[in-house]
């Protein structure tokens, strides 16, 4: 037991270095994308399948109320919460329309809007981001196994440089949190 212990600490020490050492400079990039948008009364909208619907929720929490400075709450919508609006897309639409329909009722111009896909291509998410760039909003994407899809339609993709899906949704909510951070120091009271 000791031994997996050791492992699952070890290989997330590894996958964050490598991250770190990655995407530094796309990050800072995405998180200037999403402060511009919100300084310009824009909103954030976010989404992902299974766990990376959970960040999705997480970090658009984050940016309602705050990370971890006091600041005024800021428009972020995560489109994995209405099961109303999930349930009755994807069952008149399809399965993979249920974000972009989202998308398409919600998003204006300027909006910056977050796809999240472990692979970076799973077709609902890449559907709602190629859309969004034709709304001419910004488009970021937090993937991994060399960013798939989304490297060809995201104004930035976050590229967690791994294979091993657990140790990639580990990186994207510490991307998640970094530009919550951002965001927290840029609107701070």
């Amino acid at each position: 037991m000791k031994t997996i212990i050791e492992f699952e600490f070890n290989e997330h020490l590894k996958t964050s270095q490598a991250t770190l050492e990655y995407i530094a400079e796309p990050l800072e990039n995405a998180a200037n994308l999403c402060i511009d948008c919100l300084q310009n009364s824009g909103k954030i909208l976010i989404f992902g399948n299974g766990g990376s619907a959970a960040d999705a929720q997480h970090i658009a929490a984050e940016m309602v109320g705050r990370y971890k400075v006091e600041r005024r709450g800021l428009p972020a919508i995560a489109l994995t919460t209405d099961t109303s609006a999930l349930t009755s897309i994807g069952n008149d639409y399809g399965y993979d329309q249920i974000f972009n329909r989202q998308v398409e009722a919600l998003a204006n111009a300027g909006d910056v809007v977050i796809g999240i896909s472990t692979g970076g291509s799973s077709t609902n998410v890449t559907n709602a981001l190629k859309l969004a760039n034709k709304l001419n909003c910004k488009t970021i994407g937090l993937s991994g196994r060399g960013g798939g899809v989304m490297n060809d339609i995201c104004d930035v993709n976050l590229v967690v440089p791994a294979e091993d899906t657990p140790r990639i949704q580990e990186m994207h909510i510490v991307i998640g949190h970094t530009i919550c951070h951002l965001i927290d120091l840029a609107f701070k009271d």
